[in-house]
């Protein structure tokens, strides 16, 4: 319980911060700014924090889930794709890579428009 509620706080906090940034930088017309620029310092962060994790084994799981899982997560779920296709390439494991990247582009699209679809 304890560690779905450090999600929890983690994953409020990296919401609120994604609106923050999303309501001042994507106030114009045509490239969304603030959604690149989330998706790109939270796929920054995570790594930041599970590298420091990894390599100096100072952040306890706790720790792990409130900062990487709970805020990245909350900030954006791009990070933590991004971190598992590293984790594919950095095994060798080109094909996974590959479907999972792909897959998750063009189903992701496709719910969308099904989604919106479905709403019509």
């Amino acid at each position: 319980m304890k560690q779905l509620l450090l999600v929890f706080v983690g994953g409020g906090f990296g919401s609120a911060l994604r609106y923050v940034i999303g309501k001042y930088l994507n106030n114009t017309e045509g490239f969304p700014w603030g959604t690149f620029t989330v998706n790109i310092l939270g796929s920054l962060l995570i790594g930041i924090i599970l590298g420091f994790a990894a390599k100096n084994n100072t952040l306890s799981s706790n720790q792990t889930l409130l900062l990487a899982t709970g805020f990245c997560g909350g900030f954006t779920t791009f990070s933590a794709f991004a971190y598992e296709n590293q984790a594919f390439l950095k095994s060798g494991d080109f094909t996974s890579f590959a479907l999972y990247t792909f897959a998750s582009f063009v189903i992701g699209f496709l719910a969308v428009f099904l989604g919106l679809y479905i709403v019509k």
